[in-house]
């Protein structure tokens, strides 16, 4: 009888692990036991992934000798990657370190730093000393023919290494599904890029419209055009998802704007990068002094009937980004110094809207304050100057002498001044209850739920040349050798402006690292040892003890 009952429940545990596998092949589940849900992805980031039919490759550069902090990034990168591979088994991916070889280091080096993997220096602690090492936090995922660079470290500037790496791993989730979309989908949505207002030379923007033709149809539209023939350049603009006018100097008609007007109120979206104040740092570089002067754009009361208006006065920021001036000759070689120029605000957002949650400062230039007006469209403010900044009244004199000066905090207040904001919702037609500049039967007062971007300064799209004339990468000054989160900024502002599917929401994942904290090892640095080396020994000594004790009561009888 016991033997019968034994193998009953020998079968009963046999048919129970058998059901299970079974009910496994069709459920699939995975626990999440962390309270902030860091591994936990998105739906989201599982629909992009079912886009993976192939294997898609990923090479992550985060391998070789790194301080504690680096090696917890290191281990994050491995669990979301894990976490990716469990709901699609094409995710394949290993960790390399590019610099293993010190006899190819160099040459290595060159050739990530020209694909734009810009390295990090680290230091090394170890047995008391420090060295420093260069890593390149970065990983290059490639599916079919398809490739594309992401950063894994928020390298934002005045945060701590602990700050840095939770940052990093908050963006990770939003990294790699970012990139997996950009080489597993099809491009779909179209971009317009506004033309013939005497806009920024397209070498100027050539490397941020390079970055988002790798998701979107791009072309130039010329809507000059529009003195022509206005309703087949209305009706063309309307094919597009999204128009983009960056720093136009020429002043708008009546007829160009009714085009814009009819684009927005029929759901187009727009991204503003305008100018309120001509002046440009090239004229002073040249005379040492320059004239700023406001600039009529005539866009003052579609602006106003949107609910904003950009003022024409120039922003004056103590936190600002320095501008490198020519300070002597050292041989042949000119040497330069960095000295702050307060008219170019460096904008940390403190905002947690996903455009701008978790990124680094935007470096603006000659930018102008933003007002905004009551109406029934939400208005979100994504960039603002810190709270020691004024405005300062325009036509004005600006001289690079100003780098001399010693600012009164006295005098930047309040600061906080709106330098760029987002609008959402249905937009009224600013030609409402008035005569049209030309008669369009489809023309329509209020229409379908849009979204626009303004920021108030036409330079934050601007990329630098090298010496050959071809583009730098956006955000890369390369007379301070610093780098600005502009290119990020704008990568956010046009992906939420076309986001279908909410790609960008991902942004907003808090993650909440415990991190040691080094100040408190150093100080009680005894105390912790004993309780982790002293107290393990201690307890085996009285188990093997009480062992000993408890087996010579019972034999010694």
């Amino acid at each position: 009888m016991r033997n019968n009952k034994n193998i009953k429940n020998l079968l009963l545990i046999v048919v129970a692990i058998i059901a299970i596998n079974i009910i496994g092949n069709y459920i699939f589940h995975r626990f999440d036991l962390t309270h902030d849900k860091r591994y936990t992805l998105s739906q989201t980031s599982i629909q992009i992934l079912k886009n993976a039919k192939e294997p898609l490759y990923i090479d992550v550069f985060l391998e070789g000798n790194f301080p504690t902090e680096f090696k917890r990034l290191q281990s994050e990168t491995k669990q979301i990657l894990d976490e990716f591979k469990a709901y699609n088994p094409n995710i394949i991916y290993q960790f390399v370190n590019p610099l293993e070889n010190p006899e190819e280091a160099d040459k290595i080096m060159d050739s990530f730093i020209q694909r734009g993997l810009i390295p990090v220096k680290i230091t090394v602690e170890d047995r008391g000393k420090q060295s420093q090492e260069t890593v390149f936090p970065w990983a290059i995922a490639t599916y079919k023919d398809k490739s594309t660079k992401l950063a894994l470290l928020k390298n934002k500037m005045g945060a701590s290494t602990e700050q840095k790496v939770i940052n990093s791993v908050q963006h990770l989730e939003y990294a790699f599904t970012d990139a997996f979309q950009k080489i597993t989908t099809q491009k779909k949505k179209k971009i317009a890029i506004i033309k013939g207002k005497k806009e920024l030379p397209d070498a100027f923007k050539a490397d941020f419209l390079k970055t988002i033709s790798e998701n979107y149809y791009l072309a130039a539209f010329p809507l000059d055009s529009a003195k022509v023939d206005p309703v087949k350049i209305s009706l063309a603009l309307k094919n597009f998802d999204l128009a983009i006018i960056a720093k136009p100097k020429e002043a708008f008609t009546d007829q160009e704007k009714q085009v814009l007007d009819q684009f927005i109120v029929n759901g187009g979206k727009t991204l503003w990068l305008i100018d309120a104040v001509a002046i440009e740092m090239s004229d002073l570089n040249k005379t040492g002094s320059s004239f700023a002067f406001p600039v009529d754009l005539g866009l003052n009361d579609m602006f106003f009937k949107y609910g904003f208006r950009i003022n024409s006065n120039l922003v004056k920021d103590i936190y600002c980004a320095p501008i490198a001036l020519a300070s002597g000759q050292k041989g042949n070689e000119t040497q330069y110094q960095k000295y702050p120029w307060y008219f170019s605000p460096y904008i940390f957002p403190e905002s947690k809207h996903p455009i701008v949650n978790n990124i680094d400062g935007v470096k603006l230039e000659f930018g102008n304050g933003i007002d905004t007006l009551k109406n029934n469209i939400k208005k979100t403010i994504l960039l603002q100057s810190s709270p020691n900044s004024k405005k300062v009244g325009t036509p004005v004199e600006i001289n690079l002498k100003l780098v001399n000066e010693k600012p009164n905090v006295q005098e930047y207040i309040p600061g906080n001044i709106p330098m760029s904001i987002l609008l959402e919702g249905k937009f009224s037609s600013v030609y409402e209850n008035r005569v049209l500049a030309f008669q369009d039967k489809s023309f329509k007062s209020e229409g379908k739920f849009s979204k626009m971007i303004v920021v108030s300064d036409g330079d934050i799209i601007k990329n630098q040349l090298d010496e050959n004339g071809q583009p730098l990468e956006l955000g890369f000054d390369k007379w301070t050798n610093q780098v600005y989160a502009n290119k990020e900024f704008l990568l956010n502002c046009v992906n939420y402006l076309l986001d279908e599917n909410g790609l960008i929401n991902i942004r907003s994942k808090e993650v909440d690292l415990p991190l040691l904290d080094k100040e408190n090892v150093y100080e009680n640095y005894t105390f912790i040892q004993i309780i982790t080396v002293g107290l393990p020994l201690l307890l085996l000594l009285f188990f093997g003890i009480t062992v000993m004790y408890l087996r010579k009561r019972q034999f010694g009888k």
